[in-house]
């Protein structure tokens, strides 16, 4: 009785609003309304083997699977989400949206073979700048959704400095990153590795990674959490 009396009270203090749009979320909505979610452009890569992901590796090297959760684009409101938990601190914005991507994994026929999620590594400058890797925290929401996926975040390092790749075109991003990632052996034996990714473009840091674990012995997947086509 007490807490429906103090809701809209604590509600008016604290307002539980769509991040993206600012109307009042129910009390079952986490983070956007459904208006808002049901604009997010799905993919559904992962039901289709021969997707674009997939086509970014060929003839490039082997993956076993790759697929994106949204397309990359402006007008929807996944670049303010994207940017707001890289660039301001929105932890929270990471690990919801790797639930969502673990939500549509689970419609995939490929999952279940899958023995563990990887996240791409920052440089070690820029995770501590940034104070966390967002890859992690996108595989700790898919390992929410899936909680049969154990999260190995430090599977994957970067031995090397490289700068950063937004302003590089295609070649000089695959030549940045070519010998930038070592993997640790820790990884189980014959281990089918997701690796996780927040923007995929040019594929050239998620290809370098693949070489890494496929050096450690094992097979490779691909997760990207948006699909950025040229």
């Amino acid at each position: 009785m007490l807490t429906s009396l103090f809701s809209p009270l604590v509600h008016l203090f604290y307002p539980h609003c769509c991040e993206l749009c600012g109307t009042d979320l129910y009390q079952t909505d986490e983070l956007l309304c459904l208006r808002c979610m049901q604009a997010l452009p799905l993919t559904h890569f992962q039901r289709y083997p021969n997707n674009p992901v997939a086509q970014v590796f060929r003839g490039r090297i082997a993956v076993q699977q790759a697929t994106a959760t949204y397309y990359y684009n402006q007008s929807t409101g996944l670049q303010q989400l994207i940017h707001r938990f890289k660039y301001h601190h929105r932890q929270d914005i990471a690990t919801w949206l790797g639930r969502q991507t673990g939500y549509q994994l689970l419609e995939s026929d490929w999952i279940s073979t899958v023995s563990c999620l990887v996240p791409v590594p920052l440089n070690p400058r820029k995770e501590k700048k940034r104070g966390y890797n967002q890859a992690a925290l996108l595989a700790n929401g898919i390992a929410q959704a899936i909680p049969s996926l154990p999260v190995y975040p430090a599977t994957l390092r970067r031995q090397q400095f490289t700068a950063t790749q937004t302003k590089k075109g295609r070649t000089d991003r695959w030549e940045n990153v070519a010998n930038a990632f070592q993997a640790s052996a820790n990884l189980p034996e014959g281990a089918h590795v997701l690796l996780i990714d927040d923007v995929i473009t040019t594929g050239a840091t998620t290809e370098a990674c693949c070489r890494a674990l496929h050096q450690a012995g094992a097979r490779v997947s691909v997760c990207c959490l948006a699909y950025a086509w040229k």
